[in-house]
């Protein structure tokens, strides 16, 4: 991967997602710190910067790609600048660590990774569940045989819309396809269940889907529906929906094995359950305060060249495929 010794990170955006999520976590991370961060109004990165203990802020690209500290660059924008900024990252021979989804299509993405390979960048994306304890345990029941052999997969989530999903003046970027793709929320939250699924089972090798904006409260999908298949044989479906009733809001994920299911949410800390012929057990693991702490470890330790990294460009490329065609792509 490569082995630099302190990860001195450039963060590229200041939002919502960096205040508790990830932010903080660079630097209770050992061998990490931030140290430049860049944002597009002024006062507000000069305020994130203060409340954070960040050195620099900035609203000018290229003092971030410039600064004579910065090794690795965090990518904390929406999915339309994920592409250009990486470039610019590649170019100034950064690695990189990107926001999930990776970007807004397949295309996107397999520019990203070929940059990145040319340059001889790590390219690293935030699918963090990875390293979360709660989909450790997941990963460890399947590859101890808890439920046997993997056969079928079952997805729901199903949620209500919220209140600024009604602005139509000013809807929410990740409803708007220009920015966020063509899936709206699917694009936002199916990929951590996708991923999820990819890191459990083995890459899926095929799939279909239809989408569908059955509520019109804005201009992206609001429905889908799909087949997944793996390259391992095991089979699935899934079912998103994002404009349902408070009543009808559902979160669970299926593995069923010829010995037994394993049924869990992606979105809280509810305890994952086994169920076999013989005995339901429940394995609680609350998240921790900082989610991405722990796929910020395994960043940390990449780039240290300590460990494997658990979530590539080459793994999040995938992805963002099983997304294409679930919304009905090729």
């Amino acid at each position: 991967m490569t082995n630099l010794d302190e990860i001195r990170w450039g963060q590229i955006g200041c939002g919502d997602v960096t205040e508790k999520k990830s932010g903080p976590a660079f630097e209770k991370v050992p061998h990490s710190r931030r140290v430049i961060v860049l944002g597009r109004n002024p006062e507000r990165v000069r305020s994130y910067a203060s409340r954070h203990g960040i050195p620099a802020a900035t609203t000018d690209v290229r003092a971030v790609l410039e600064h004579p500290e910065v090794n690795a660059i965090y990518i904390a924008t929406p999915p339309d600048s994920h592409l250009q900024y990486t470039r610019l990252a590649a170019a100034a021979g950064k690695a990189v660590y990107v926001e999930k989804p990776m970007a807004r299509s397949v295309a996107e993405c397999e520019e990203m990774v070929a940059v990145c390979r040319q340059a001889g960048v790590p390219l690293l994306v935030g699918y963090y569940r990875r390293a979360m304890a709660k989909f450790v345990r997941v990963k460890q029941l399947l590859d101890a045989g808890a439920i046997g052999r993997p056969l079928q997969v079952a997805l729901r989530l199903r949620c209500a819309p919220r209140p600024e999903d009604y602005n139509r003046q000013s809807p929410p970027w990740r409803v708007v396809p220009a920015i966020a793709g063509p899936g709206g929320y699917f694009m936002d939250v199916a990929p951590h269940q996708l991923d999820l699924l990819d890191y459990f089972l083995g890459p899926v090798s095929r799939a279909s889907g239809v989408a569908a904006n059955v509520s019109g409260l804005y201009a992206a999908d609001d429905s889908v529906t799909g087949h997944i298949t793996f390259a391992g044989g095991v089979t699935g479906a899934g079912a998103w929906c994002f404009v349902t009733d408070p009543t009808a809001v559902c979160d669970e994920t299926e593995i069923a094995g010829d010995a037994g299911l394993i049924r869990y949410s992606t979105f809280d800390d509810s305890p994952v359950r086994l169920v076999t012929r013989d005995r339901t057990e429940e394995f609680a693991h609350p998240f921790t305060f900082h989610v991405q702490q722990p796929m910020i470890e395994n960043v940390v330790a990449a780039l240290r060249g300590e460990a494997a990294p658990l979530s590539t460009g080459d793994s999040a490329l995938n992805t963002n495929r099983v997304l294409a065609w679930l919304l009905g792509g090729g």
